[in-house]
């Protein structure tokens, strides 16, 4: 049997001394070719603390940049769904997928330019400048808005006064989300509004309580608000506890016949996929034509 090996025993393994004694061969300090076989001490857990913590900082750095960073919602523009003082966690990693804001989500995405310039954003102290750095608080220097995306490029969305916002003609049920008593959008008519590809509108669900899409359309972008510029999709509140909820995409975004570009495109598409054949037929009969005579 090797040295130090184990055959299943608790008791040590004995050898000879050279007088005949049996000796424990892990207690006598040396190993059988005279070096020493002294285990090292562990490490105190105050010594390896500051080791946990940077690598616990890393992580959490890692985290905020790449799959997700937690926010702080500062006004009523979104009640009922979001109250003013929850903290919601946005989904960051899907963007770098490439994935686009689909209608419904809610999204957060930094200012278009314009939107807050009157919003006086408070000073932090270094340890919640510390804090926002590595994702464990929400940045409290950048101007960053949170709404729900209602149309995406190419789109067309409307709202008459006292009727409903439609998209691509399609009325669409808001009663499940906006803010009780609310409007779709009678304080703020608006369109038609054709959405340029890779661009966004968006609305808050407190209708009478957000300055949005509705109230930017003198600005470059008339409104609608750059994919660059979203940061990610709000996919639940996280604190307080007692308001912990996900964030789903309302039904009336999934009814039939929303995606009127999609929709639109399908005809020509079987239309052109149908005609091919056809287009083929007649050149081989044309060409037997001239190959006869």
């Amino acid at each position: 049997m090797a040295v130090g090996a184990r055959s299943g025993h608790d008791e040590p393994e004995d050898r000879p001394s050279s007088d005949g004694v049996p000796v424990d061969a892990e207690s006598d300090g040396e190993s059988p070719g005279g070096g020493s076989t002294v285990a090292k001490k562990p490490r105190s857990f105050w010594k390896e603390l500051p080791l946990l913590i940077g690598i616990a900082l890393i992580l959490a750095l890692l985290i905020k940049t790449f799959l997700v960073q937690a926010f702080s919602i500062p006004s009523d523009s979104m009640q009922n769904t979001l109250q003013r003082g929850d903290r919601v966690l946005v989904d960051k990693l899907t963007p770098w997928f490439g994935s686009e804001p689909e209608r419904g989500e809610v999204v957060v995405f930094h200012d278009p330019g314009g939107w807050l310039e009157d919003t006086a954003t408070p000073e932090p102290n270094a340890v919640q400048k510390f804090l926002s750095f590595i994702g464990l608080m929400p940045s409290a220097e950048e101007k960053d808005l949170i709404k729900r995306v209602i149309a995406v490029g190419g789109d067309t969305v409307e709202c008459k006064k006292n009727g409903p916002v439609t998209v691509n003609g399609k009325a669409l049920d808001d009663k499940s989300f906006i803010f009780e008593g609310n409007s779709a959008c009678d304080d703020e008519p608006f369109g038609p509004i054709h959405v340029p590809e890779g661009r966004i509108w968006v609305m808050g669900d407190h209708r009478q309580n957000s300055l949005d899409s509705r109230y930017h359309q003198e600005l470059p972008g008339q409104g609608t608000v750059s994919t660059d510029e979203v940061v990610g999709r709000a996919v639940v509140v996280a604190w307080p506890i007692n308001r912990w909820a996900t964030l789903p995409v309302p039904k009336t975004f999934d009814q039939p016949g929303l995606n009127a570009a999609a929709a639109a495109a399908v005809p020509g598409a079987l239309g052109v996929a149908g005609a091919l054949p056809l287009v083929f037929w007649r050149r081989r009969r044309l060409t037997r034509g001239h190959t006869a005579g």
